[in-house]
């Protein structure tokens, strides 16, 4: 799978999926969750409280994946993760590197070949940013799946520039 890193809008991606960095009740919130909601519209919420009324009563479990239509958006779906909250007692990288493991099988899942995703727990969620770009490109790299492009998607330039100098520290050309 190829793998870029690009400084952007998330909601602006013109791919096969979006992935939503979302809030465990999947009825929108702030951040990329919001901006989702809002550009996608009012068939991405119907189709969220359709999964909580019908699959997720209690919310979608942190680290786990479900796609909705995309409603607005230039992408076919957009796939829900509910990324951990960052803890520096309690080691929760590997529910962060679900995340990305479970948004690509559910992209896979669904025929998606180009996926883009926003760097999950960064946010309001605290995770540090330099190593939300390492555990990413660690899954995004080294995973087997029929996704055939993965667009890490930066908000802002201080992000988009730490995710270059990590990406050349892991992966050094």
């Amino acid at each position: 799978m190829q793998v870029n890193l690009i400084q952007g809008d998330i909601t602006r991606q013109e791919v096969d999926a979006i992935v939503n960095a979302a809030n465990s009740s999947l009825l929108g919130g702030g951040g990329v969750d919001g901006a989702i909601h809002r550009k996608g519209g009012p068939e991405i919420l119907a189709e969220c409280r359709a999964l909580r009324a019908s699959q997720y009563g209690r919310g979608l479990a942190t680290g786990q994946a479900v796609a909705t239509t995309a409603g607005r958006l230039p992408a076919r779906w957009v796939v829900h993760t509910v990324g951990p909250v960052y803890s520096a007692t309690e080691d929760r990288s590997e529910l962060l590197r679900d995340c990305y493991r479970n948004a690509l099988r559910v992209a896979s899942d669904l025929g998606a070949r180009t996926v883009a995703f926003p760097l999950i727990s960064s946010g309001v969620y605290r995770w540090p940013v330099d190593d939300a770009v390492r555990q990413a490109l660690d899954v995004l790299e080294h995973t087997e799946t029929a996704v055939e492009e993965a667009t890490l998607v930066l908000f802002d330039a201080a992000t988009y520039q730490t995710a270059l100098s990590v990406r050349d520290e892991v992966f050094p050309s």
